[in-house]
């Protein structure tokens, strides 16, 4: 793994070199307690924008609206998009080119703003790049950050590949050379391994004096925005980078989910930054995928679809309500029903009354019924916490109002 990411963090990671020459047991959903107190609308609820949750509230203060459009994009693409849907990727490519047109910081190279650590959310990979740079790009539990320091006597930009706090982290350096206001040129010249258990770095055998051109490039900064949060660039090989400075407490959600570590912690974190706020049937309306779940392993499918454990969830905002999960190719789950909020607080009745399975042209009567407790954790325009009967779910909103 360590010699793979190695060569990866060199031929392809931020810069490029030429990849050819480097080597609980549940109760039933009858059972569960019928709510009271719900109020549900007979009808569409007056339009009324939601206040922002806190921590988009912050977000939207160090970032401009193309900014937060682009990280909106963002969320929920996987691997550092190596997951990306279609609709997903057509989103991203908006958002970048919306904001490589607005031009940013003028002559990024010579600001200071583009210095320090830059950590890796999103990045393409064009046919051109080297097979072990795809595979290294979309190891989730890695984080790959990226170093600029130009304005030094050693001038340098430092491709960092972290496994994890407990291993240690691969360095590949490259001397760095300013062309002109948005090009850096590149040499990488050495690379090293600082493991947690070793007192002594382990250098990475790279002959990257014998590697000639090859171990040579340069980048492109496109966009580089005026408080230095985000930075767009481009390589040699056509490959787009997308890096940012400090990451809001939704993307270390993201990450967590991402890697599969420490997302209780992360959810505690965000869900913590949301005092006050109030989710209603118009914050809620539109269609979300489920990222992650606290616990679906012991449930039968009736149970999954009919609380939206899995799949996609669909609400709109007179309150009917859809849950759809395709365990198989060509076979599909769906329970419907409504969801009414309570009088107290972020509560709300979701109610289920029927459902199916639709396997080819066949649809078969589903027992899925059944009435649970929701209570809205977080919510805002992209990422929604939930807890239904004793489930965390963390969604993403993949379509507005339907």
């Amino acid at each position: 793994m360590a010699a793979a990411a190695a060569a990866a963090a060199a031929a392809g990671g931020l810069l490029h070199l030429g990849a050819s020459r480097v080597p609980s047991r549940r109760p039933s959903a009858g059972a569960a307690p019928r709510l009271r107190g719900a109020s549900c609308a007979r009808g569409r609820q007056p339009r009324r924008r939601a206040p922002p949750p806190l921590a988009v509230a912050a977000a939207e203060e160090a970032y401009t609206g193309a900014e937060t459009e682009l990280l909106d994009a963002l969320a929920g693409v996987q691997g550092r998009g190596r997951g990306v849907a279609p609709r997903q990727l057509e989103e991203v490519e908006s958002a970048v080119q919306a904001l490589e047109a607005l031009g940013g910081l003028p002559d990024p190279t010579n600001s200071s703003l583009i210095e320090g650590s830059w950590q890796l959310i999103f990045t393409t990979r064009p046919g051109s790049a080297s097979p072990i740079q795809r595979t290294f790009v979309g190891v989730d539990s890695f984080k790959i950050f990226q170093e600029v320091y130009l304005r030094t006597d050693d001038p340098r930009v430092i491709n960092v590949v972290k496994f994890s706090e407990s291993i240690g982290e691969l360095k590949v350096e490259a001397e760095a050379t300013i062309e002109d206001g948005k090009r850096i040129l590149f040499r990488f010249d050495r690379a090293a391994f600082n493991f947690k258990f070793l007192p002594f770095k382990v250098p990475y055998p790279v002959p990257f004096k014998l590697l000639g051109d090859e171990a040579k490039g340069w980048l492109d900064t496109t966009y580089l925005s005026q408080t230095g949060n985000i930075r767009i660039s481009r390589g040699n090989k056509g490959t787009t980078f997308v890096l940012q400075k400090s990451a809001d407490q939704r993307q270390l959600l993201l990450s967590a989910i991402s890697a599969g570590t420490g997302v209780k912690e992360a959810i505690d974190d965000l869900t913590s930054s949301r005092q006050g706020i109030e989710a209603d049937l118009n914050t809620l309306a539109g269609e979300w995928q489920l990222l992650w779940s606290s616990k679906t392993e012991d449930e039968s499918w009736s149970f999954v679809a009919s609380a939206g454990l899995k799949g996609v969830q669909i609400i709109k905002e007179d309150g009917q309500l859809k849950n759809l999960v395709r365990p198989f190719p060509g076979v599909s789950l769906n329970a419907s029903g409504n969801i009414c909020k309570m009088e107290d607080g972020n509560n709300f009745n979701l109610s289920i009354n029927k459902g199916a399975i639709q396997a080819g042209g066949l649809q078969f009567p589903l027992d899925a019924r059944g009435e649970f407790a929701t209570e809205i954790l977080y919510i805002d325009n992209k990422i929604r916490i939930s807890n239904i009967n004793q489930h965390k779910l963390v969604h993403v909103r993949i379509a507005n109002r339907t």
